[in-house]
């Protein structure tokens, strides 16, 4: 039997969420502002600390709950800062979230429903309240923080404050450089495809195919796939530009001719326009790589190797020449980035296990042998690895560490301002807490300044 919850939330004091039949399905533990915070929101937050951390501390609950009402603290403000987050950000965020689950899950939606107990679109629907908030957050809490600076200074009072005992010991590191090369389809394959996307346009526009199904059934494009090729809403600077250029042309309904862009070849078709805001949907076809063109752009690498061993070219101006662009390290002359750390240092654990056994026997400065790679877009690809440098394990020092003693100090600093920020709004903020927690040591700031 369905059962409809009703809410109720009274300006002196917390509710319950009560189900026709009396019984208690949540709680409203407290009001920051405008915003409420459920018991099942404290619950679920704990259930995953839980599942990550194994035993948790006596106060984990009363911790969790100060967090949690900070993060309502800062929706609240973001709303009367008139903070925007847009349609679009929260479909980029959610469209990022439910890729990565699907391919934890092999692409399958029927693996997501059994695990969820719902559907791909019931759970968009579900936590798209959610997750605008927890954008709103974000935002306002870099408002917050985004002065904060540290000065060498306060790097060094920072790091001579922990105690000698307390310094944190570091494993050997390295620094490595890489050229990521892709293989170019050769042009028969290319006309393949070209062919291959006309007809899938001709069936459409004379024979009356269904684009949606046509586009579940043969778009190389997987995560639009899946939803009939449609790319929702998108503002203006979103697509390639050859994309782009072709979808504002449009009329709405239309289907375009067939366009290449870096990504292969696409059949378009404008579903709705509001501004500079356009809702479309495509097919993509890619072209094939074969093995020839893989054997190719591998003796190409190797070209790129021998030039860089004779000094006939810099790394530097190897990864400009002939490096992907959409690699990170393109951009940072090649040096791999730390996505644990925001360095370019990797303990060697951290390495994937490829990288690790072709750097393992290398030295420094030393070019390895092109190594075959697979993107997380299942693309093959070529990359070159150069060890740039190889620290030995140390305890913390400011010669060897600066850089992670600096990002160390300034977290503090912005968590310092948070708090500070924190106990300046509340004070002109209206707060009512649940009185189960009144016992809470961490929640005392907050059961300080609630309203009586």
């Amino acid at each position: 039997m369905k059962k409809i919850v009703l809410l109720f939330i009274f300006a002196i004091s917390c509710s319950n969420i009560i189900a026709q039949n009396g019984e208690v399905l949540d709680k409203v533990i407290a009001v920051v502002g405008g915003e409420i915070l459920l018991k099942s929101e404290v619950d679920e937050n704990i259930a995953l600390l839980q599942s990550q951390s194994g035993n948790l501390p006596p106060d984990a609950e009363c911790l969790i709950l100060s967090q949690l009402l900070t993060q309502k603290l800062l929706v609240n403000q973001a709303k009367l800062d008139s903070l925007i987050v847009s349609d679009e950000e929260v479909d980029a965020q959610m469209n990022a979230r439910f890729e990565q689950i699907l391919n934890l899950m092999n692409n399958d939606p029927k693996q997501f429903y059994d695990y969820y107990g719902m559907t791909i679109s019931e759970a968009r629907e579900k936590f798209r309240v959610d997750m605008k908030d927890q954008i709103l957050a974000q935002r306002m809490q870099g408002e917050v923080v985004n002065r904060v600076r540290i000065t060498p200074s306060e790097v060094i009072s920072f790091f001579e404050s922990i105690p000698k005992d307390s310094l944190p010991y570091f494993n050997s590191e390295v620094e490595i450089g890489e050229i990521i090369f892709y293989p170019e389809p050769n042009d028969d394959e290319k006309e393949k495809a070209k062919a291959k996307a006309n007809e899938l346009r001709t069936q459409i526009v004379d024979g009356g195919a269904n684009f949606s199904e046509l586009a579940s059934l043969h778009s190389h494009d997987i995560g639009s796939a899946r939803l009939g090729g449609d790319l929702g809403w998108q503002r203006r600077g979103q697509f390639v530009p050859e994309f782009e250029a072709e979808a504002y042309s449009l009329e709405k309904g239309e289907i375009s001719e067939v366009i290449e862009t870096e990504f292969g070849f696409h059949i378009i078709q404008l579903l709705d326009r509001l501004g500079n805001r356009i809702h479309t949907r495509h097919i993509l076809i890619q072209a094939k790589i074969t093995e020839d063109d893989i054997n190719k752009a591998e003796e190409e690498l190797k070209n790129v190797k021998m030039l860089l061993e004779t000094d006939s070219i810099t790394f530097s101006q190897a990864v400009k020449k002939y490096s992907n662009e959409k690699a990170q390290s393109y951009y940072n002359d090649g040096l791999m980035m730390n996505p644990n750390n925001g360095t370019t240092f990797f303990e060697t654990g951290e390495l994937e296990v490829d990288v690790y056994f072709t750097i393992d026997t290398m030295e420094i400065g030393q070019i390895s042998r092109p190594t075959k790679i697979i993107s997380p877009q299942r693309e093959v690809a070529f990359s070159l690895y150069k060890l740039v440098s190889v620290t030995e394990p140390h305890q913390a020092n400011l010669k060897q560490d600066y850089s992670k003693i600096k990002m160390a100090a300034l977290e503090e600093k912005k968590a310092n301002a948070t708090v500070g920020w924190v106990e300046k709004v509340i004070s002109n903020t209206y707060i009512k807490i649940d009185k189960e927690y009144t016992d809470c040591e961490a929640m005392q700031p907050w059961l300080n300044n609630q309203n009586p």
